[in-house]
């Protein structure tokens, strides 16, 4: 394994535990089991490898390039819903604690819109798959994509913030992308 792989490893494991706010470099380096000075070889800042571990190290939420028009629309969804679920279930004690310092926050903002991210990615991209489902005629022409897209992002972060604060593994529900997705479909899907 790489140096750059351990560190990453180190620091999602000590964010899990501390939170981003309060994840130090040092704490980091040493769990790697690397000086500080061979960190920053590697990341600029604390930033950058919280940018890098959100990037590398959580589970994906995308659809492979060619979903439109593969699978059913309700397969799709319930994928990018259940990868939503998971995302949220390990970013969560990674960085609920950004909002514990303005001077973070406003960093992780600047670093994000650097890279054209945020927190509205998820459902931008939900919106963009179901805009190709409507263009390919799986999806209804009058339905309203964004609606739908806020409402299964939403009800994802929902889900894995209760079951993050309940500790209770309640997101790893069997079907739950599946429930959270059916109800929209009626008024989703083309006849």
């Amino acid at each position: 394994m790489s140096t750059r792989e351990r560190i990453l490893d180190a620091a999602a494991r000590v964010m899990r535990e501390q939170g981003v706010a309060h994840a130090t470099t040092k704490e980091i380096a040493r769990a790697a089991g690397c000086s500080e000075a061979l960190l920053y070889r590697h990341f600029d800042d604390k930033q950058g490898l919280f940018m890098a571990v959100l990037q590398e190290r959580l589970p994906r939420f995308d659809l492979p390039d060619d979903a439109v028009g593969a699978a059913t629309v309700a397969a799709n969804l319930e994928r990018l819903v259940s990868g939503l679920l998971d995302f949220y279930v390990d970013s969560f004690p990674i960085s609920a604690s950004i909002f514990s310092s303005s001077t973070l926050l406003a960093r992780h903002r600047e670093s994000i819109a650097a890279k054209g991210a945020g927190p509205a990615t998820p459902q931008l991209r939900l919106q963009a798959y179901l805009e190709a489902e409507r263009a390919a005629g799986r999806v209804r022409a009058d339905a309203d994509v964004e609606a739908v897209a806020r409402l299964l992002v939403g009800a994802a972060l929902h889900q894995a913030f209760l079951a993050t604060f309940w500790g209770d593994g309640s997101a790893d529900e069997p079907d739950l992308a599946g429930r959270l997705v059916t109800p929209v479909l009626p008024g989703l899907l083309a006849g």
